[in-house]
């Protein structure tokens, strides 16, 4: 249970250190004015790194490829440009850790910048 709170937490923490700055036009902390915060997303069916930027907030509609938060902060997803099941950088994260694509998740656009390269 503690091990699920630590990961909502973290979910959490990066959604505002990151994505809630971007949607309201602002750069994240510590990052000039016009910058937006540049994610690196481990592609795990490619064993490769890409960069990312964070891009506006998205309604529950359509198809999203979930975007895994570790427990150190990295993110991971398992299909990358190129590969079936790839949807183009709309991602889902599991705030709620139910597994399920509820109103309880993040929804956002984050497109991989490729190429992608083999270490961050």
């Amino acid at each position: 249970m503690i091990k699920k709170s630590a990961l909502v937490a973290l979910v959490i923490a990066v959604s505002l250190v990151f994505a809630v700055p971007a949607f309201a036009g602002g750069p994240p902390p510590g990052l000039p004015e016009g910058e937006r915060a540049r994610p690196v997303i481990y592609v795990e069916s490619q064993g490769l790194y890409y960069d990312s930027i964070v891009g506006p907030s998205l309604p529950m509609k359509g198809r999203f490829q979930e975007l895994i938060v570790h427990d150190d902060g990295s993110l991971s997803t398992m299909y990358g440009p190129g590969d079936h099941g790839f949807v183009g950088g709309r991602w889902w994260v599991d705030v709620n850790g139910d597994n399920i694509q509820d109103e309880g998740d993040l929804f956002f656009s984050c497109p991989l910048l490729g190429p992608g390269r083999e270490a961050p």
